[in-house]
């Protein structure tokens, strides 16, 4: 009888297609798949060790599923991802329910460490780099759309981040393979390719000396059965007026950047050894709602050491001025061996929440206002599933997945289908609408 797998994969969306490739990895070999981990021989935990709220919920997940093992039905509780890259010497003494523990680059090995571990042994291993798998994918995201991980690692080194420790540099895969990937996932169905990697306005710098995200959309565009693209993560400093107009342009690239700017103060910004001033990030939202009618999408970190209440105040009469229709705003988190973490001027983490509850609530007020905008405007939405009130749940090309509002829709029509959607109520966050 086949082995049966459960996997939980916490995080980003990049580790989410790391974990994907392990499913499609087990079943090509035959696993037996399932989302039940009460039915599960062997249990996989694909971690997060961005900042420290994720590493907690990764420890938590971890011993959750430890209780599985005790009741009999779990014979084998395997560690993966970055928590596992990074603190696989602490893991390994410290959790002993953990069989194996298994780093970024050695995914490909995870046969080979279900095999030794149902034999009895504990394996560690997170010495290799980061490979981008091989084995088709066993997709998690809804029936529609995929993402492409076009670079992993990061060269940025912004001064409170942990990514470069944990991925190492910046590589990007070469665009063959990803035409490839995406002509597969075309092939399967999905319609909507959202490219992804730490910064994807670099992607190809490295392998072809210059950046290549606009040939890598053209390309994706001429794919047969491709309907939306949603390139992630596109740093200021790289956004030029030729990137902007070829993402206007381009018939199949969602009208939607994604632009982390995390701040608008210049001191700030080169504190946490950020590409580019507020001046440049102006400029580039300011280009941008010129060129076409976008939805823009940020993130904020409030309570950056030694951030002033002046700077906060700003920042928060920054995003009044240029507002975005997407935000998220997160505290600082004051990760180890990071520059950022051994700096002076350290801030209280209650004066940091507050800071974070005022943003969002000027975000509240800010994404109503921009919602009401598109009120009786009619849209093509992709029908994603149903709420407990039997509404049909779906998004236009102006929501991104897992990160954004919904369109809540009244109507009839197959999941996983598009329709014609007029909007008719705008909240805070999502819209309504009924099908024409």
């Amino acid at each position: 009888m086949a082995t049966t797998v459960a996997l939980i994969s916490l995080g980003c969306a990049k580790n989410q297609v790391d974990a994907e490739s392990m499913l499609g990895q087990l079943a090509q070999k035959g696993y037996q798949l399932t989302d039940d981990p009460a039915q599960a021989q062997v249990i996989i935990v694909n971690t997060c060790g961005f900042i420290t709220s994720a590493k907690e919920e990764s420890i938590e997940t971890i011993l959750d599923m430890a209780r599985y093992k005790e009741e009999g039905v779990c014979r084998a509780l395997i560690v993966t991802g970055c928590l596992a890259q990074r603190y696989a010497a602490q893991l390994e003494a410290e959790m002993p329910e953990a069989d194996a523990i298994l780093g970024i680059g050695h995914i490909d090995e995870l046969e080979a460490v279900i095999h030794a571990v149902l034999e009895g042994e504990r394996v560690t291993k997170n010495s290799r780099p980061y490979a981008f798998p091989a084995a088709p994918r066993v997709l998690s995201t809804a029936p529609r759309h995929a993402y492409l991980k076009i670079a992993d690692g990061c060269d940025n080194r912004c001064s409170y981040c942990a990514i470069p420790l944990i991925r190492g540099g910046f590589v990007s895969r070469p665009i063959d393979d990803l035409l490839r990937e995406a002509r597969v996932l075309a092939d399967q169905g999905i319609s909507e390719i959202i490219p992804i990697a730490q910064d994807t306005t670099r992607y190809g710098l490295d392998l072809y000396g210059k950046p290549r995200l606009i040939d890598l959309m053209e390309g994706l565009s001429e794919i047969e059965g491709v309907k939306w693209i949603r390139p992630l993560y596109l740093y200021p400093d790289l956004v030029s007026m030729t990137l902007i107009d070829a993402m206007a342009q381009m018939q199949k690239v969602c009208n939607y950047l994604d632009l982390p700017i995390q701040h608008i103060d210049d001191t700030i910004l080169r504190a946490m050894h950020r590409r580019g001033d507020g001046a440049l990030i102006k400029d580039v939202i300011e280009k941008t709602r010129a060129a076409g009618d976008f939805a823009l999408r940020t993130t904020l970190i409030c309570g950056f050491p030694g951030e002033t209440r002046a700077q906060f105040d700003a920042l928060c009469q920054f995003i009044t001025e240029y507002p975005f229709d997407r935000l998220g705003a997160f505290a600082y988190s004051q990760e180890e061996d990071t520059p950022a973490a051994q700096m002076d001027g350290q801030i209280r983490q209650g004066v940091k929440n507050a800071r974070v509850n005022k943003i969002m609530a000027l975000q509240r007020k800010i994404s109503h206002e921009l919602l009401q905008k598109r009120v009786g405007r009619e849209y093509e939405v992709i029908l994603e599933g149903r709420n407990p009130q039997g509404l049909l749940v779906g998004r236009s090309m102006y929501e991104a997945p897992d990160v954004d509002g919904a369109i809540l829709v009244r109507g009839d029509a197959p999941l996983g289908q598009y329709a014609r959607v007029r909007i008719t109520q705008a909240q805070d966050y999502d819209l309504m609408g009924v099908i024409v």
